[in-house]
């Protein structure tokens, strides 16, 4: 008959009636009577559903190595950080971004643990939640980077219209703001190897731009610019290593430097959740995700921290600019710095490449968004009709969905850039940092699964171990809290800045709560020794290529390194 459905491959569990057919009424029944563990039977029968398309793995090698290396690499860094010198100073920006960057790579490191060992289709720390901690884990994990990660797609519009404003264009932001929405959703509509190959050559710009400014700043360091003026660390001693912040003294220096550490946290927001999520359409992510995960620290070492030590050699923490004083694309510290150098048409040249990462940071986002509200439907957590693919992988119902937050970005027309700016950083920054909290909770929870089933062909291991989980945990449940801190003192009270600094942790707990209410009968988490490490590895084994020979002349080797 026309409703009845094919069961998977291998699914002979509750789910498939008499005749074969498949039920989803009963497959849910059946995941609620269950008491500690997902039903392997149950997790095929949501994630290998037959019923729908799924998502194709159209991800090279290069594309997820160039994703990885500067996927997010975005305003938050290129803009954001001159509101971070100012207000700490150079000295605070670099060993806050040096402490920010050690935490990051703790978390990186777990996840790619757990992602690598089991890249299903739908590949997302939600998913991996809803499968080795709980299903409420999963449901709240995944609605956070549902929204979360929607808002980041118009900050990043939001950011690109500071930067248009540079040139002080005669056209209204609406019709920039309207652009850049309709390139960044039709990338995401495409088939995923072309949003593949346009952040290759998006990310590939951003690195290549990144390198010449770090070896601009070297020449500027020795006074190679057009005004021969050697910088050195002149800015360091004057107005000083350290800025004090809503008081004098040690106290100020205090507030300062915690509140240098909370902003420092934004650039880094959902960096780790992308690499996790291009698993799902990866070629041999088993392969390639060990890759990226220990070429990262490389990322971070050289990109984030080498470019607060350049800002803090070109720029002075107290330059107005920076902050709203500054006219659109100004605030990037990197522009005032040139400008400050005397060299002439670069800033603009900078400007351009501000707007790309900008357009290819929004592109990432909506593509995370969008595929976290799919692993929430293949794990059950949301409508089914978001399972949906198109014949090329495109979960469209999820990426229609994800677009609509594009539409906050017209907020820009009526406020001040810089006002909308700061809304969207305090939001996301709490929301990123709830995030890495689950992603460390994640990792622990498989770690004990594997220890108690004695599972030990991981493709990686985290070099940081459960150490490493916990302090990044404790580090950013730190950072949560006192994500707004500096809005309780009275000059500085604002309801909307109050309520975006913490809004996203009450939203959380709310959603976590309630579904723990819906399913009161699931433990808090699955028993190690039940957690399902099995289903879907068969599939994902059978998709895994064999590694190409790199031997054979050099340009077989390049040829190697393009495919």
């Amino acid at each position: 008959m026309a409703d009845e459905v094919k069961p998977p491959i291998g699914h002979n569990g509750p789910g498939v009636e008499k005749d074969g057919a498949y039920s989803a009424d009963r497959k849910y029944s059946t995941s609620r009577r269950r008491s500690s563990a997902i039903d392997p039977d149950v997790l095929r029968g949501e994630i290998f559903d037959e019923r729908y398309e799924t998502t194709k793995r159209g991800l090279k090698s290069r594309h997820a190595q160039m994703i990885a290396l500067g996927g997010t690499i975005g305003t938050g860094l290129f803009v954001g950080s001159g509101q971070t010198l100012a207000r700490g100073g150079p000295a605070f920006i670099l060993g806050c971004y040096c402490l920010m960057s050690f935490l990051v790579f703790c978390v990186v490191a777990g996840i790619v643990e757990v992602a690598a060992y089991l890249p299903t289709p739908g590949s997302s720390m939600n998913l991996f939640g809803y499968r080795y901690v709980s299903r409420s884990l999963g449901f709240a994990l995944g609605w956070l980077y549902f929204y979360s990660l929607g808002i980041l797609v118009p900050y990043e519009i939001t950011a690109a219209a500071l930067v248009i404003e540079y040139w002080e264009p005669p056209v209204s932001i609406a019709v920039w703001i309207t652009l850049m929405i309709i390139v960044i959703v039709g990338l995401n509509a495409l088939p995923v190897r072309f949003y593949g190959e346009t952040e290759f050559w998006f990310a590939g710009t951003k690195v290549v731009m990144m390198t010449g400014l770090i070896i601009l700043s070297f020449i500027l360091f020795w006074g190679g610019g057009p005004n021969r003026d050697r910088l050195g660390f002149r800015y360091w001693r004057n107005p000083g290593p350290a800025n004090t912040y809503l008081a004098s003294g040690d106290t100020g220096r205090f507030i300062a430097l915690l509140s240098t550490f909370v902003l420092a946290g934004f650039p880094f927001a959902f960096a780790p959740e992308l690499l996790i999520v291009t698993g799902g359409e990866m070629v041999s992510p088993r392969r390639n995700l060990p890759i990226a995960a220990r070429r990262y620290i490389y990322r971070l070492v050289f990109f984030y921290i080498g470019c607060v030590l350049c800002i803090s050699v070109i720029v002075p923490s107290n330059n107005k600019d920076m902050t709203s004083g500054g006219a659109g694309a100004g605030s990037s510290p990197f522009v005032i710095g040139i400008k400050l150098a005397g060299i002439p048409v670069l800033d603009s040249i900078i400007n351009a490449g501000i707007l790309i990462s900008a357009w290819s940071s929004g592109n990432s986002f909506l593509f995370l968004s969008s595929r976290s509200l799919y692993a929430l439907a293949l794990s059950g957590n949301a409508p089914s009709i978001f399972k949906t693919c198109t014949k090329s992988g495109v979960p469209y119902w999820a990426v229609a969905a994800s677009s609509t937050f594009c539409a906050l970005a017209y907020l820009n027309v009526g406020s001040s850039s810089a006002v909308v700016f700061n809304w969207f950083v305090n939001l996301t920054n709490t929301s990123g940092f709830i995030s890495w909290i689950c992603c460390g909770i994640i990792y622990l929870r498989f770690r004990s699964a594997c220890l108690a089933q004695n599972i030990t062909d991981l493709p990686y291991k985290s070099p940081m171990g459960a150490a490493g989980a916990w302090i990044a945990m404790v580090a950013f449940a730190f950072l949560a809290l006192i994500n707004g801190f500096t809005v309780f003192w009275p000059q500085n009270w604002d309801s909307s800045s109050f309520l975006t600094a913490y809004v996203g942790i009450p939203i959380f707990l709310v959603i976590y709560a309630g579904h723990r209410m819906y399913a009161w009968g699931d433990t808090w988490a699955y028993e190690p020794g039940e957690v399902d490490l099995k289903t879907g590895m068969e599939q994902v084994l059978a998709e895994e290529e064999p590694p190409k020979s790199g031997g054979g002349p050099w340009w077989m080797k390049v040829k190697l390194l393009w495919e």
